[in-house]
């Protein structure tokens, strides 16, 4: 079920003809038809496969790499080491979600004096075909100098844990001297006056929370296809969320210039996050720089689990302070995130998200970046801010219960709102957090009786998402027979390509299939930072808005030649132009636009500033098994403040999805490591993702107020529906089983060793 919450009378939106409507999607039939070409889809004459070598260890020093003998194998063509790569300096890249050093880029891409994390590629082989590659990398032989290593975040901070980088400078308002070595980063935001504030609460509560690392579980690998021709231009067929930032990283990481380096992004099999930094790019690329023909790169799932980087696991203490009508006094929270073997983790998003959905007049945060011998921690659907909220919103609800308040009435009272300032410093402006939690207490879950059965229980929980900004650029043609073929640079993962052509299509007066998108090379349009931080439909969107501004302008002047008027004489409604008693369709003037003058081709560049800030709210029903731990979902509900919902299905569906992943971060999702620091479940296999069969239809309400920094009102949805799950089915457990849940994920295993000490407590 899905529905769309109404706004009052006195904000009640303008009527769109095209925004919110539900057109079929333009990309539809390449895909259901096979016809869309994915990453791995590339074939090139003369191309040949690449395979990469990994460290079977966790962590250890590289004494030397001898690939003399997989060099004489028939059929292998060439062989690159780290020591083929120019040596960088220390340059921080913005990436969209997250920055990274380029110098710990490259050492991540192929291992310089160590491997840091089991996995981490040290080699790779270009051969006349995938089995000779395979064979040829046993051939070479690597001397390890096997090190200790460490795979828990309060592990690594411990003074007798191995150093992940001996030289590592600290950054942050710490200056290292007295902070674990493998602390990359320390953060402190603060408002107010904490220890006033807790001296005014009549009720404090303090816990702490464990998270795992988890897993984008995107179904398509990472692949790359790399052509380094002759005259020194190198070619980049990739499925990548951003070709741009690949463009910059690969090029960096070459030492060449980014105008010679083309990326064209393919189709994508999902990303959430994780197909933002370049693993294999560079390393096809130089494969075939040293071969002369084309090099295709692509992962085995195993190698996506070990190579590439996941969320960050965590380790989150929380205190907050209320009074006993309920009000907030004060909060303070300590953030310990891994960034995995390299620094550029996730601390950041999760320190200002931790606090972010309630007015609170005396807050700290502090939080650390934390190295451990783990793959580096990538973006993943709201990076940092999921482990954030399980911990704020447990102790919320806990609160919420020991001071006698509905959890429900006790979020409303203290809900941000217009001018709430959050603790790293923003002020928030027109947000939708009440709205949103009005439009789940009027909801037909939360109105229905909550689950009596033996073992049943439910839960609510808050959710928030800053949604980015950046960059975006396109350009858009108009065509004789009054069709526009629109040219942007933001890869399409969840519908963006229709979302964008309705933004055009209600801005010209036109119909959305009258729209054609196209997503486009690096060549081929101008700037686009990557497809990320819920920003495509609002940035791009912003960018599409404009350029269709600049055609009607230019319309209006075709009409103006045409009438023998001045063109802020010709008015425009609706597609219509109008002058005196004579009118054109925007279908009929395109028809005139060559005999008339120019073609016309509108552009438009853009980079807004600050965030449009999402916030949703989830409901959840649920039964455990006493004797097995598992848990049932019965019932869920995700509310979530769209601003505009452009294409209502798309935002519904980023919704649903979000909330299944969120689901499986909170009952199955975990890498599993043993002593030494061994990834042990590296397929679909062990690593236990949601299926069709663990989760109930998710309900979905739309709620809309509009965003005051989008003429159409648009906030981006892609990430916050990930952020409540955890928290929400962590409170229905307890309902059902007087059991609260402190750590993620809350597994049969894990829930049934809670199950049975609190029984045995009991007695």
């Amino acid at each position: 079920m899905a529905t769309t919450s109404e706004p009052s009378q006195s904000e009640k939106p303008k009527a769109y003809k095209v925004l919110g409507t539900r057109p079929i999607r333009h990309d539809g039939t390449d895909k259901v038809t096979g016809r869309a070409k994915y990453g791995n889809d590339v074939q090139l004459s003369g191309m040949i496969v690449g395979k990469i070598l990994r460290s079977p260890h966790a962590h250890a020093k590289i004494r030397s790499i001898d690939t003399s003998k997989a060099e004489a194998m028939p059929g292998v063509l060439a062989i690159v080491t780290s020591a083929d790569f120019p040596d960088l300096e220390h340059k921080i890249a913005d990436l969209g979600e997250g920055a990274v050093d380029l110098m710990y880029l490259s050492e991540n891409v192929l291992a310089r004096e160590k491997v840091l994390y089991h996995g981490h590629a040290v080699a790779a082989v270009a051969a006349k075909d995938a089995y000779t590659a395979e064979a040829a990398l046993k051939k070479i032989i690597v001397d390890y100098e096997v090190l200790p290593a460490v795979t828990w975040v309060l592990d690594a901070l411990q003074p007798e844990a191995p150093v992940i980088h001996e030289n590592l400078k600290v950054a942050g308002f710490g200056q290292g001297s007295d902070l674990p070595k493998n602390v990359a980063k320390h953060l402190e935001f603060e408002q107010g006056n904490p220890e006033e504030g807790f001296v005014a609460a009549d009720l404090v509560i303090e816990r702490e929370f464990k998270t795992a690392s988890v897993h984008q579980g995107y179904i398509e690998p990472h692949t790359a296809t790399a052509h380094w021709n002759q005259d020194g231009r190198l070619s980049i067929w990739t499925s990548t969320q951003g070709a741009f930032t690949c463009r910059q990283q690969t090029a960096e990481l070459l030492q060449i210039p980014v105008s010679s380096v083309t990326v064209y992004p393919m189709e994508i099999g999902g990303g959430f996050g994780g197909k933002i930094t370049v693993y294999l790019q560079p390393v096809a690329a130089m494969l075939s720089r040293k071969t002369g023909r084309p090099v295709k790169l692509t992962m085995s799932r195993s190698e996506v689990f070990q190579g590439t980087g996941p969320t960050p696991g965590s380790y989150i203490r929380v205190k907050m302070g209320a009074t006993k009508d309920g009000k907030l006094t004060a909060a303070e929270a300590y953030l310990a995130y891994d960034a995995g073997a390299f620094p550029g983790g996730m601390i950041g998003p999760g320190c200002m998200c931790v606090f972010s959905c309630y007015e609170i007049p005396h807050a700290r945060v502090v939080g650390d970046d934390v190295l451990l011998n783990k793959p580096k921690s990538s973006a993943y659907r709201a990076p940092g801010s999921t482990q954030a909220h399980f911990a704020s919103e447990s102790v919320m609800n806990e609160l919420a219960e020991q001071l006698g308040i509905d959890p429900f009435a006790f979020r409303m009272m203290n809900a941000a709102k217009e001018g709430t300032r959050r603790v790293d410093g923003p002020v928030y402006p027109r947000i939708g957090l009440v709205e949103t939690l009005e439009a789940l207490q009027n909801s037909e879950h939360y109105q229905s009786s909550p689950p009596s059965g033996p073992h049943q229980g439910r839960g609510l929980a808050c959710g928030f998402w800053f949604n980015g900004t950046m960059k975006s650029s396109a350009h858009a043609s108009v065509n004789a027979d009054g069709t526009v073929h629109l040219v942007e640079g933001s890869t399409d993962i969840g519908g963006s390509r229709t979302s964008l052509a309705m933004q055009l299509a209600e801005t010209l007066g036109i119909s959305a299939e009258d729209v054609h998108p196209q997503v486009a090379d690096t060549d081929s349009v101008g700037y686009n930072d990557v497809t990320g931080g819920s920003r495509v439909t609002f940035a791009t969107g912003l960018a599409v808005y404009k350029v269709g501004l600049d055609i009607q302008r230019q319309m209006q002047e075709r009409a103006a030649t045409l009438w023998e008027c001045e063109p802020e004489e010709i008015n425009v409604e609706e597609g219509v132009y109008r002058y005196a008693d004579q009118s054109l369709t925007f279908k009929e003037l395109a028809g005139k636009i060559l005999a008339i003058g120019d073609p016309i081709v509108g552009k438009a560049s853009v980079s807004p500033h600050g965030s449009t800030n999402g916030f949703g709210a989830h409901l959840v029903d649920l039964e455990v098994d006493p004797d097995t731990g598992k848990v049932k979902i019965l019932r869920y509900t995700a509310v979530q403040d769209a601003g505009k919902a452009i294409h209502p299905s798309y935002v519904e569906g980023q919704m649903q999805g979000g909330a299944v992943q969120g689901i499986g971060w909170a009952l199955n999702e975990a890498y599993l490591f043993d002593d030494e620091g061994h990834l042990l479940n590296p397929t679909f296999l062990d690593y236990r993702m949601p299926t069709c069969f663990d989760v109930p239809r998710i309900e979905t309400i739309i709620v809309e107020v509009p965003n005051p920094s989008h003429p159409y009102g648009v906030r981006g949805v892609g990430e916050t529906p990930i952020v409540p799950p955890p928290a929400a089915i962590a409170q229905a457990i307890y309902q059902a089983t007087g059991v609260r849940m402190q750590e993620l994920p809350m597994s049969p295993p894990n829930l049934w060793k809670a199950l049975k000490e609190k029984a045995s407590a009991s007695e």
